[in-house]
């Protein structure tokens, strides 16, 4: 982290009250998608530091490992969407004009700059108006870093924010030949996230992974099944045998609008008859689809459809918006 990342992120923490907060929604959870991805580039400790000054309950990490079995906090299993790995490593791509993260050590990842995300074959960034591309001297982070940031500042803060963590692509990694899932949770027990009371929640895509981390491995962490296709908001009950919430794309949440009120499906209803908490993704203020303002989107979804936390990248415009009410 350069001097002026670091007295940037000073500034914010001495803005923000370092007691815990009181809402009166607090049932409902704040969690930093990739920290506060609105407002530097994703998962860089520089973004992971502005979203804890915000006070959510919860930061992300998605896990991916590198070629020595370091658990990287980034979002895929590809390095070209949001680092300068074509530049510095251009003999490094697979058959599939891709760059693996899985292909490069830790140290030669560290090498790398992280970027704001953009199209690899075009070079454009995906969110215009966020931080301007290739600016900044942004680096990757082991999951290990990034949990002794979040726990250095609980204890320096008074705070008690937790960790969000999602095992990427499991089937990728047994493909070649890893165990990502062991190595994540004895990281995790190593690091006192253990049970369902230590303030960590533990998501994946891959059904058949997270039922294994239940039931094989005997984990005792809060599971949360990520769920993206419709046929799989026809399996609840079967998530509900071991998991502890569900993540669904918001819009599976929605039905129709009828004048200028929105119908919902049934999905959050049924999950919440399980015992399933429902933290659907993502809410991005620019980035509304349906809705007219980001205020809209909070109401309908936060409120009328009573979901109970949701993934943003805004997280402080959620914690206002749960202060207000």
């Amino acid at each position: 982290m350069n001097s002026i990342s670091l007295f940037l992120i000073g500034l914010l923490l001495i803005s923000c009250n370092p007691s815990k907060k009181n809402t009166n929604m607090n049932s409902k959870i704040v969690i930093a998608h990739r920290g506060a991805s609105g407002y530097l580039p994703e998962h860089t400790m520089e973004a992971k530091a502005m979203a804890y000054a915000m006070n959510p309950h919860f930061i992300e990490q998605d896990l991916v490992l590198s070629k020595d079995n370091v658990p990287i906090v980034i979002h895929d299993i590809y390095l070209d969407d949001v680092t300068n790995v074509a530049l510095m490593f251009p003999d490094r791509k697979r058959k599939d004009n891709r760059f693996y993260v899985i292909d490069f050590t830790f140290n030669e990842l560290q090498t790398l700059k992280v970027t704001e995300r953009f199209n690899p074959e075009t070079g454009k960034q995906f969110y215009p108006n966020r931080y301007p591309k290739g600016k900044g001297n942004f680096k990757l982070h082991s999951f290990k870093e990034e949990i002794e940031l979040i726990q250095g500042l609980n204890k320096s803060t008074g705070k008690n924010i937790g960790i969000y963590p999602e095992i990427k692509d499991p089937a990728f990694h047994k493909k070649e030949g890893r165990k990502i899932t062991e190595i994540v949770l004895e990281i995790l027990a190593d690091y006192g996230y253990k049970t369902k009371k230590d303030n960590c929640v533990l998501q994946c895509f891959d059904a058949a992974e997270l039922e294994r981390i239940r039931k094989e491995l005997k984990s005792d962490l809060f599971l949360v099944q990520l769920i993206e296709f419709e046929e799989e908001t026809k399996q609840l009950a079967h998530f509900a045998s071991y998991a502890d919430g569900i993540g669904p794309w918001y819009k599976q949440i929605l039905d129709k609008k009828v004048g200028e009120k929105w119908q919902f499906t049934t999905l959050v209803s049924d999950a919440h008859k399980l015992g399933l908490k429902v933290h659907p993704y993502t809410f991005r203020a620019d980035s509304l689809d349906e809705f007219t303002t980001f205020e809209e989107m909070m109401e309908t979804l936060l409120i009328e459809a009573d979901i109970d936390g949701a993934f943003t990248d805004f997280p402080d415009l959620i914690v206002n918006f749960f202060k207000r009410k």
